[in-house]
């Protein structure tokens, strides 16, 4: 096959052949199309697009790319959970708990974080001596004998997405939806859950900005997973504001222990129920969605989620005494307070801004390889529609006394406080 023909086809608009796909794939991943050939395929997608048989193709060949895990090796319902990115969103420490306690097995390589705060995997390492990598042996027996692990993704996992993406970074390429669905797509799939939940973040602390953009994102990768012949459903949900009160590592691990002892935010609490409800319900272990949600709320009230949670820590080498014990995670030196100006309605607490204004301390990472502070972070105390007085604590910052200069800028910029109440959806769309 010639490259040059197959850029030429797709800048044109026609849709490629799988095998034309493949070559492509396979080709860049082995070194034998170069970097500035496969830049010229990248801009032909993200102008042309891809049909859904394009995409499923493209996420395919790059799964194969890899390992795809073996998990008949797990015993019973099998499900991976994931989010495309918000600020806050430390939903998969709450949801594997659940799961678990309910007999559905929650399986989960996750990545590092990139941009404002950690991912999953820095947040977990803010537990004293807790182990993100284990041997595949080693994960599914954890699986089977506690329902839980959560480890950092194998470099084994579709490494034709990691170079792809690695380019697709520095040509400006990223924002393109098929591009999008299939890097996560292949890494889910290559996963080889028996169900895969998507939580699609919309608005100004998310990836996808609108619900028209999400939704066509989220539409695509459930076609995608249906047309590979697994179930995949997805939940649009609102990230204009931080999910929970805490944006930062150490201090989201100590608020999803919270929200497993019964005393978490309530959107938090909401969102983790919500998404557990439709585990139990594909789990075919009850048959109303209010009964699920119910039961998924039951596992935080009776302590059976938490339980499960020490159990999954202590099986991954991390200290349990913490859980009781927030003062053995990693203190921050500084505590300062961001007070309101005056009285009135929150009318705007904007994720994005929080976001980097925890990143300007520390709390994420510009590029892999950047060390994270896991103490820092911020802690928001009201909510969009709140009333605040002159002088409440609308949020704390958490700090070790690097870049608050520039948090302190970035918080100026996130909150608004007006004459009108705004109240907003945190679930905005199902799609199945």
């Amino acid at each position: 096959m010639d490259i040059v023909e197959i850029i030429s086809k797709k800048q044109q608009g026609l849709e490629l052949t799988d095998e034309e796909i493949g070559y492509v794939v396979a080709g860049y991943t082995e070194g034998v199309i170069p970097d500035y050939q496969m830049t010229a395929f990248l801009m032909a997608v993200y102008f042309k697009g891809m049909t859904d048989d394009e995409a499923t193709t493209l996420t395919l060949r790059m799964r194969d790319t890899g390992q795809v895990l073996d998990h008949t090796k797990i015993e019973g319902y099998k499900i991976d959970k994931h989010s495309t990115g918000g600020v806050g969103d430390k939903t998969t420490l709450i949801l594997g708990p659940m799961a678990a306690a309910l007999g559905i097995k929650f399986s989960k390589m996750s990545g590092r974080g990139l941009g404002h705060t950690g991912g999953t995997i820095d947040k977990l390492e803010s537990i004293p001596g807790f182990r993100v990598n284990l041997s595949e042996d080693e994960f599914y027996k954890q699986v089977n004998e506690v329902g839980l692990a959560v480890v950092a993704q194998s470099g084994n996992l579709a490494p034709a997405d990691k170079k792809i993406y690695a380019l697709r970074d520095v040509t400006s390429t990223v924002a393109s939806i098929p591009l999008i669905a299939s890097s996560i797509m292949s890494k889910k799939l290559a996963a080889n859950d028996d169900e895969i939940i998507l939580d699609v973040k919309v608005g100004s602390g998310a990836f996808m900005k609108n619900v028209v953009e999400a939704e066509k994102l989220a539409r695509l990768m459930v076609e995608i997973g249906r047309k590979a012949g697994k179930s995949v459903m997805a939940i649009l949900t609102n990230m204009e504001q931080p999910l929970g009160a805490c944006v930062g590592n150490a201090l989201e691990v100590i608020e999803s222990i919270e929200t497993l002892k019964g005393n978490g935010p309530a959107d938090l609490e909401a969102l983790c129920c919500s998404i557990c409800a439709y585990m139990i319900m594909d789990a075919k272990k009850v048959k109303s969605l209010e009964e699920a949600y119910n039961m998924a709320r039951g596992t935080l009230l009776d302590g059976s989620a938490l339980a499960k949670f020490k159990e999954f820590v202590r099986a991954q080498g991390g200290d349990i005494e913490c859980i009781d014990k927030y003062s053995l995670f990693q203190p921050a030196q500084n505590r300062i307070p961001f007070k309101a100006e005056r009285d009135g309605y929150l009318e705007r607490v904007d994720a994005l801004e929080i976001g980097l204004a925890a990143g300007a301390l520390g709390a994420g990472r510009h590029k892999l390889g950047d060390d994270v502070d896991h103490s820092v972070g911020i802690v928001v105390y009201r909510k969009c529609g709140d009333h605040v007085k002159k002088g409440d604590t609308i949020l704390e910052v958490f700090s070790n006394g690097v870049g608050e200069v520039q948090c302190f800028e970035h918080l100026n910029n996130a909150i608004t406080i007006g004459k009108q109440r705004k109240i907003t959806n945190l679930i905005l769309k199902v799609i199945r």
